[in-house]
């Protein structure tokens, strides 16, 4: 198994066996059209103004709605992702997990909530969740590649999109439309529920209401919290541990979540005006870690918990309406004031706040001849604090506006894309006295071509450039959560990125397939700079900027080889690599090692049976300072019961994850020789749609 992960092995593999479509569930309203779990099509709303089928998308994407959603739900967005071509995760315990794109996260990769911004503290440390939970979500869209223009320069890396229907778009048919969510597990003794519910009051307006609660307690794992290759490095340092070491669960690693969302729209038969108002509590343990250094805490530390509350509102709008050149306008807002309190103990230890509102206006284009297009305007600002004795970044103000136009050119049987942006940045600390400015330009321009109606041949390249963030600009403290002393560099300038993308699909009857190769060259890659220095025994990490490549390869397969009346027998497979080094040979630190993953699935109207099986290699060259990663196998199974049988929305799913309760560690975690993933899990759920 090692020799079929390496590198090369699992690129050749990749080309031979492609990917799996793990986005084959029916949605009512947006989904595609499925045959005994053949997946006919699917409209992704991210990746265009016009919408578009998967089918039809120059750059890579997966979209997690309703069964694979449920089947993949976990408490947060990150390691509900994890594991789809592509996609790892920050895995810092079960409460705070951010995705990981192509080996690229942070600022990197934007987090939205039906199209804006998350507006949280989620970017600034691994620590930091997202402020949501996935129970109250319809579907999750992940675009990857250049297809993110629309949504700023800074998400160079990819686009999630978590969507909801906290502000409805449709009348429901029958007067009233919802889902529910209930699930337990062992692992973590999970307690979860989510509903949501839109209400015709008259026939044009619709009222909305959801809400969620997850209550779970420490996790369990397969041996010792610390890896093997860290106790060894410890024993031959000579390192002694004066307390007992985690065995079979992690300590403080419960999750306490609950929110809930009111909303109302007006929808007509050419407009929609709707708002909505969420509230969102959590309480979670931070794993207990400590650190290393020269000057050891004589008493023993106070485990740290983050205490989060969000209040947000959010209002959309959109108009089909002819004006000039256009046919629709549309309006998206969302304002947040966010804080979460770092607590030691009874004792608050940080406190960071975020008030902050991003807008965007976008203005569809009439069709004129062969021309499709967009233009629009799209505006942020965040106003960040944190005040304690993690304060690591002092208070800064960030305002950023850009404007966006893309355009779409049909020569049968090619379509051409054509997209540009422009964004403006002014970053400022006043305790500093340091004013910053950034101008940034974008490009992308495609190729698709169709040489039947069930194949497609993508090509694309794109020019971007992102502006350094606050944390990378003014930081200077203790940030304990990643055992590091983190300096920034206000000399920083734009990173600039241009890549690269070839993208080969077809979908025909029982069979369908695709393939993503990708090429990224960066200019002045921001980065934190493993010094070796200690500053107050911690680990001393500056922000630089170095010229770096990132490559690797997606692929996904899916073939249905039984194929009856009343049921089917479906076989997948996936796999993804990626590579990344700085131009002078060295290592980028934390890049997700290549996995794959085989499926089969019986599908019927009234019972589905599913096995999976994922290999992850290890990481044995890896960047200084940072140990090797052990590779690992893990085996799931389901089955699903539909009592009411196939389309009327009640099933009932258990699940064995992990079935041989495998050591599994995130090499992109900066916890991953510190604490595993979970266990072995069985988790029961139910779930209720109509």
């Amino acid at each position: 198994m090692k020799h079929l992960l390496s590198g090369s092995s699992l690129l050749t593999l990749s080309f031979v066996t492609l990917a799996s479509l793990t986005a084959q569930a029916q949605e009512a309203e947006n989904d595609p059209i499925h045959d005994h779990g053949h997946e006919i099509d699917v409209v992704v709303v991210t990746a265009s103004p016009h919408q578009k089928s998967r089918m039809d998308l120059l750059q890579g994407s997966n979209v997690l709605s309703g069964d694979e959603l449920n089947k993949n739900m976990t408490t947060t967005i990150g390691e509900t992702l994890s594991g789809l071509p592509g996609i790892s995760s920050t895995f810092f315990g079960p409460g705070a997990s951010r995705p990981i794109i192509r080996g690229l996260g942070g600022d990197r990769i934007r987090v939205l909530i039906n199209g804006i911004g998350s507006i949280d503290a989620a970017s600034t440390s691994p620590d930091h969740s997202v402020a949501g939970d996935p129970l109250t979500a319809d579907r999750v869209e992940i675009m990857r590649g250049a297809s993110t223009l629309l949504y700023g320069s800074n998400a160079v890396g990819g686009v999630v999109n978590i969507i909801d229907s906290r502000i409805p778009s449709v009348v429901p048919q029958m007067g009233a439309s919802g889902r529910a969510r209930l699930a337990i597990d062992s692992v973590t003794n999970d307690r979860s529920g989510g509903g949501s519910i839109n209400v015709g009051a008259t026939d044009n307006i619709v009222l909305h209401v959801d809400g969620y609660y997850r209550r779970t307690g420490d996790y369990t794992i397969p041996g010792y919290a610390e890896s093997a290759v860290l106790r060894a490095q410890e024993e031959e340092e000579g390192e002694e541990h004066e307390e007992e070491e985690q065995f079979g669960s992690v300590a403080n690693s419960d999750v306490d979540n609950k929110g809930g969302t009111i909303g109302i729209s007006w929808i007509g038969d050419k407009a929609l005006f709707g708002v909505s108002f969420n509230l969102n509590d959590s309480n979670y343990g931070v794993p207990s870690h400590g650190h290393h250094g020269e000057e050891e805490e004589e008493e023993e530390e106070a485990p740290v918990r983050i205490n989060l509350d969000q209040k947000r509102f959010d209002l959309k709008g959109n108009l089909e309406q002819d004006f000039l050149i256009f046919e629709e306008s549309r309006v998206r807002f969302g304002y947040a004031d966010y804080k979460h309190i770092e607590l030691e103990g009874n004792e608050v230890g940080t406190s960071f706040n975020n008030v902050g509102w991003e807008g965007r206006v976008e203005l569809i284009q009439q069709k004129i001849g062969d021309v499709h297009g967009s233009m629009g305007m799209q505006m942020r600002n965040r106003e960040f604090s944190a005040i304690g004795e993690e304060a690591f970044v002092p208070p800064n103000d960030t305002f950023q506006w850009g404007v966006f136009m893309v355009e779409e050119i049909e020569v049968n049987p090619v379509t051409f894309e054509f997209g540009a942006r422009y964004d403006h940045q002014n970053t400022k600390s006043k305790n500093l006295n340091i004013n910053r400015s950034f101008n940034n330009f974008s490009f992308s321009g495609g190729a698709a071509i169709h040489p039947t109606e069930n194949d497609l041949i993508g090509i694309s390249i794109s020019r971007s450039e992102r502006s350094p963030t606050p944390e990378e600009l003014f930081s200077n403290g203790p940030h304990l959560a990643t055992s590091a002393f983190e300096q920034g560099n206000i000399n920083l300038t734009n990173e600039t990125a241009i890549s690269s993308e070839l993208t080969l699909k077809h979908d025909r009857d029982a069979f369908s397939a695709s393939i993503n190769l990708y090429h990224t060259w960066y200019k002045d890659f921001i980065y934190e700079h493993e010094t070796g220095a200690l500053v107050d025994g911690l680990n001393l990490l500056q922000f630089r900027a170095k010229d770096a490549r990132f490559y690797g390869a997606e692929a996904e397969v899916s073939y249905t080889f039984i194929e009856q009346e009343d049921y089917s027998v479906t076989a997948t497979a996936s796999g993804d690599i990626v590579h990344a080094r700085f131009n002078d040979g060295n290592i980028i630190p934390r890049i997700p090692a290549a996995s794959a993953n085989l499926g089969l699935e019986y599908k019927s109207d009234y019972f589905d049976v599913a096995g999976d099986a994922r290999f992850v290699s290890s990481r044995n060259k890896t960047a200084q300072n940072i140990l090797p990663t052990k590779g690992y196998t893990s085996f799931d199974m389901s089955l699903t019961w539909r009592p009411m049988g196939e389309g009327v929305g009640l099933d009932v799913r258990l699940q064995a994850q992990n079935i041989t309760n495998a050591e599994r560690r995130q090499h992109s975690s900066f916890l991953k020789d510190l604490i595993p993933m979970p266990g072995r899990n069985f988790k029961l759920s139910l779930n209720y749609g109509f």
